[in-house]
Parts: structure tokens; C-alpha cells; sequence
């Protein structure tokens, strides 16, 4: 990887707070700015620059880059530095089959649910494509993606089994780049709104078939989106 001047983040709104540990903020702005691709795959990242930018020693930053890596996004190369990883076809694969996997158990069984149960299923996402709907209007990318991620989250948590939750949580890191991509592309907010709208309907409608086929269909449309990203941003890949 060729190295790269050190940078600085975007710093409207990226102030620490001192009721938080530095190191959890830190490592939440920075992944903010690998998902948005403000840093872009294979960036460097400088430990000095973040500390500096952030008025904190350089311990919470380099606390925040192992959480990163500890979740595939960026690499420590020995004396070379921290690097922003570029995208893995093979891991985005993996990653979608597994999640794919889980998360169509998990409406399968939100639609086998008793009615009032199913209700407050649908009612808690409805609440949340409302607010995705808002964010498809004001294009950000990032809010829309966050409430994408907290739709999914919700249904997880619904089925009271919390470490599907978590391991959904853990899988999607390496499609969470690709998926705010997908965002830029024409006619996506509206895509994803439609296939959300679907997954609810479906859970609403108690059948388990009928969910399981409307969050295939959902999680399946990153094979579209792979096909496009690629060509157009060869030099994001490994």
C-alpha cells in the first residue's frame, strides 16, 4: 500500500464528550468515516493526527484502531502503519450467507409469533422505515444506513435469542461499506424501503414462508450491487 499524507476527519459534530470513554467515541467516529468511505480502503490512518484532533493522548486512538481491527476494518501493517482494509469479495460473500442464514430463522419465527406479539413486532418497525423514510429525503447515506441496521437489530432482538443479535451484528461489518455504496445508487433508498415495507407485511401476515422469501430477496439484492461496485471502483478491492 502506498502511503498516504496523514489526514483529518470531517470534524462538524465530532466532538468527545466527557461522559463516554474516549476510546468508544473515537472508534464510532472513525468507523462512521470508513462506513461513509470518507476514508476510503487502503487509506492510511494516523494514530498523532486523531490524537490531535481529538485533544487526547494517543492510548484511546490506538484503543479505538484495535476495535476496528478486531472487526476487519483496518490493518496493522509492522512498521508501515494502520491502513483502512480494502474490501474482500470473499468475505462479503461469506458474511451475506451466513447473515442470510440467520436472519431469515429469525423471521420465520417473528411470523410464527401470536398476533399480539406480531403487532408490537410490526408497530416497532414500522416506527423505524418512518424514520428511514425521513433520512431518503435529506440523502444521508449514513443516518438511513444506521436505521437499516437498527431494523434488522430490532427484529433480532424480538426473537429473545441475543446472541443472534450479536452475531448478525459481527457478520454485516464486512458488507457495511458496500451497503452505503448501494445507497448512491439510483432508485436504493426506494428499494430498500419497499423490501423493508415487505419483511413487515410479511411478519404481519403470520406466514413464516412468506417472511423467510421477502428477507431472501432483501439480503440477496447485494449480489446487483456487487456486480456494479467493482467496475466502478476496481481500486477499492483487495
Amino acid at each position: 500500500m502506498a502511503r498516504q499524507a496523514p489526514f483529518s476527519l470531517n470534524t462538524q459534530a465530532k466532538e468527545l464528550s466527557f461522559d463516554r470513554p474516549a476510546a468508544s467515541q473515537i472508534f464510532g467516529f472513525v468507523r462512521d468515516a470508513i462506513v461513509s468511505m470518507e476514508l476510503q480502503p487502503g487509506q492510511l490512518i494516523s494514530e498523532t493526527a486523531l490524537a490531535q484532533q481529538f485533544g487526547v493522548s494517543r492510548t484511546p486512538v490506538r484503543e479505538a484502531l484495535i476495535q476496528l481491527s478486531n472487526i476487519g476494518f483496518v490493518e496493522v501493517l509492522p512498521q508501515r502503519g494502520t491502513y483502512v482494509t480494502k474490501l474482500s469479495m470473499a468475505k462479503i460473500f461469506e458474511a451475506q450467507f451466513i447473515r442470510e442464514a440467520l436472519e431469515v430463522a429469525v423471521v420465520s419465527n417473528l411470523a410464527g409469533f401470536e398476533e399480539e406479539l406480531r403487532n408490537q413486532v410490526v408497530g416497532e418497525c414500522e416506527k423505524i422505515v418512518n424514520e428511514q423514510k425521513e433520512a431518503s429525503a435529506d440523502d444521508d447515506s449514513l443516518a438511513f444506513q444506521n436505521l437499516d441496521d437498527k431494523f434488522h437489530q430490532s427484529l433480532a432482538i424480538f426473537t429473545h435469542h441475543l446472541r443472534t443479535a450479536e452475531l448478525i451484528e459481527a457478520e454485516k461489518a464486512h458488507m457495511d461499506r458496500v451497503r452505503n455504496l448501494s445507497l448512491h445508487m439510483s432508485g436504493q433508498y426506494k428499494r430498500v424501503l419497499n423490501q423493508h415495507a415487505a419483511i413487515i407485511k410479511a411478519i404481519k401476515s403470520g406466514s413464516p414462508d412468506k417472511a423467510a422469501t421477502a428477507m431472501s430477496v432483501h439480503l440477496q439484492d447485494v449480489f446487483t450491487v456487487l456486480e456494479l461496485i467493482p467496475k466502478e471502483h476496481p481500486e477499492y478491492f483487495a
